[in-house]
């Protein structure tokens, strides 16, 4: 499989990740947790379909020292007695976030609710923007066909 574009080697492309990478930066930064944030992404990018987000954070996840078992079940965390209340809150507002066009009212207050109650406004803010930023990822490579299963943790940081 090859890409409709390679997105590393055109101009526009290439700035446009360099801007939206620099707010990666600012959230890797953040106070968030960062087995959160990797949680986070991995789940929008499965509902998503995008490979390349979820070869890429599954590996970064696990380089960082995260479970295979929690791994395998992020895709069925409401089951899985691996997470915290915390990191299922979290998980919850990304899958609300991310599928805003299936729910007539977007994201709900109790969802909102539940995660406030886990993380301070710096936090919120960090998991929202998150929430935003993957997004972005997920639909520039799937409008791309970006292949997955390449990726090594830490090459392109």
């Amino acid at each position: 499989m090859e890409a409709r574009l390679n997105l590393f080697e055109n101009n526009v492309t290439a700035k446009f990740f360099r801007y939206i990478n620099s707010a990666s930066k600012v959230l890797s930064d953040s106070s968030l947790p960062a087995a959160t944030q990797e949680l986070v992404k991995i789940r929008a990018s499965q509902i998503n379909g995008c490979g390349f987000c979820t070869d890429m954070h599954t590996k970064d996840a696990t380089a960082a020292g995260e479970t295979v078992q929690r791994l395998h079940m992020v895709a069925a965390w409401r089951e899985a007695k691996v997470f915290t209340d915390a990191e299922r809150a979290a998980l919850e507002l990304a899958e609300e976030g991310t599928r805003i066009a299936d729910a007539a009212g977007g994201v709900s207050d109790e969802v909102w609710a539940n995660a406030a109650k886990h993380y301070d406004e710096e936090q919120l803010a960090a998991l929202v923007s998150l929430i935003a930023l993957i997004n972005a990822y997920n639909r520039v490579n799937v409008l791309v066909r970006q292949p997955a299963g390449d990726y090594q943790p830490g090459m392109f940081g």
